[in-house]
């Protein structure tokens, strides 16, 4: 069967092998009963016969009555409704040579006969009932063959339909629950499939179902345990590290600025100490704004000018980074939407910060804006190398061998907080790069 054609449900299953299996038994024995039926009907005409063969010569009988006279046969043929008649050639041709015993032979216009055949008689009559019997047999076994199959479709389809309703259950359980939000928060597992009878099989898969989503349901508890706990450490120790750091880049600026001579060694490692502060309070500004956002602390809500916003930041970059060909195409009227004005110019400075830091001078750098089905299109395009295959770039300290380095400044967070905040604004971010075309796409809802 063609595996198009061939069901795939369970049910359609359960119900196609039921009916084939009534077919083959229906079938096999209409099979064995026509072919008892014609060997009944077929010795009682045989015993009918052996009673005409027994009546006395010269006597009568409708049907065939012949002589074998010098192995020439001659007779008559009588039959209900037809006048007696000569046997003619064709027919005598065909009870020629028969050797003694029962036969069943072809008389041509007038049917198929059965006749007994002995030393110098034959007697036989027409086995046109028998057939007739045989065939009502077998069309009735084939209308009870089509009204089985049909009750059985119908009665079936209903008791099979009953009988998996518990796992139906089952499918639906499993339906809520991956529908549910497991790869974030306190997921509160509370799904079980009600039918767990161990006496049934479905009553067993419900019961393993139910043990396992126990096991989950702890395993995602234990994980947000221990997320919880380390974003209460990273936010913690983030705060703590900025009273030490603001206090490190404070004596170090006072040294720079201090009237006393130092040695060169000394002023250029105090430069040192002050970069690096300024980096680390960076870094941990970074990591307290995404342990803010993980707690799912809410962000401010205004209208945001993105046009002016685009404007802005694209004019910072290019006087921080002249090497590269800064572009904007936005549309001539103004394009607003509802967030947090401060962390949207975030979002798109650690874009064109990335393109800036992963891509060779000589770079062209392309902002987007677009409007279409009530959302808005915040593109940074660049025509750089692209991303390693395989790199997830919105992962934290995310890495590329060949294009990320810890010389170049990058921490592996600003993507990291570019994915925070548009999902913070109910947005998406998404990326699609190949050599010579790298394209970030913030989608935010219009407002």
């Amino acid at each position: 069967m063609s595996s198009s054609l061939r069901p795939k449900t369970l049910r359609s299953r359960l119900i196609f092998g039921q009916i084939v299996v009534l077919v083959v038994l229906t079938v096999v024995t209409g099979v064995v009963a026509v072919f008892a039926l014609h060997e009944f009907l077929t010795k009682d005409l045989d015993r009918q016969i052996e009673d005409l063969v027994q009546s006395p010569v010269g006597a009568r009988a409708p049907g065939i009555n012949a002589m074998i006279v010098d192995g020439e046969v001659k007779g008559t043929i009588e039959l209900p409704r037809k006048k007696m008649r000569v046997m003619n050639a064709q027919e005598t041709a065909a009870l020629t040579g028969l050797s003694p015993g029962a036969h069943s032979v072809d008389m041509g216009a007038e049917g198929h006969f059965r006749v007994n055949v002995d030393q110098s008689r034959i007697k036989g009559l027409p086995s046109g009932p028998v057939d007739e019997v045989v065939w009502r047999m077998i069309w009735l076994m084939v209308a009870l063959t089509a009204a089985g199959v049909a009750a059985a479709a119908l009665v079936g389809r209903r008791i099979i339909r009953r009988s998996l309703v518990p796992l139906d259950r089952v499918a639906d359980t499993a339906t809520r629950v991956s529908e549910l939000p497991l790869h974030q928060g306190d997921v509160a597992l509370a799904e079980r499939v009600p039918d767990t009878d161990p006496d049934t099989e479905v009553g067993k898969v419900g019961l393993a179902f139910n043990r396992m989503l126990g096991h989950v349901g702890d395993a995602l508890k234990a994980r947000h345990d221990s997320e919880t706990r380390v974003r209460r450490f990273v936010a913690d120790a983030s705060h703590e590290l900025r009273t030490p750091l603001a206090a490190i880049r404070g004596y170090a600026e006072l040294t720079r600025r201090s009237e006393e001579d130092v040695s060169p060694q000394i002023a250029h490692a105090m430069s040192r100490v002050e970069s690096e502060a300024v980096r680390m309070t960076s870094l941990v500004e970074d990591m307290l704004l995404l342990a803010r956002l993980d707690d799912g602390r809410p962000l401010d809500r205004e209208e945001v000018d993105l046009t002016k916003l685009v404007l802005d930041v694209v004019g910072d970059a290019r006087i921080s980074a002249p090497g590269h060909s800064w572009r904007i195409a936005v549309p001539p009227d103004p394009v607003t939407v509802q967030g947090d004005v401060q962390r949207l110019h975030q979002v798109l400075g650690n874009l064109l910060s990335n393109a800036r830091t992963h891509t060779p001078p000589g770079t062209t750098v392309t902002t987007g804006l677009t409007v279409h089905n009530g959302r808005i299109d915040l593109t940074v395009t660049d025509d750089g190398p692209g991303i390693p295959e395989g790199l997830e770039v919105f992962e934290r300290f995310a890495r590329g061998d060949s294009s990320r380095s810890r010389a170049a400044g990058s921490t592996g967070l600003g993507l990291s907080i570019v994915a925070a905040v548009v999902g913070a604004h109910d947005g998406e971010v998404s990326v699609q790069s190949v050599p010579g075309k790298t394209t970030f796409t913030v989608s935010l809802r219009a407002g």
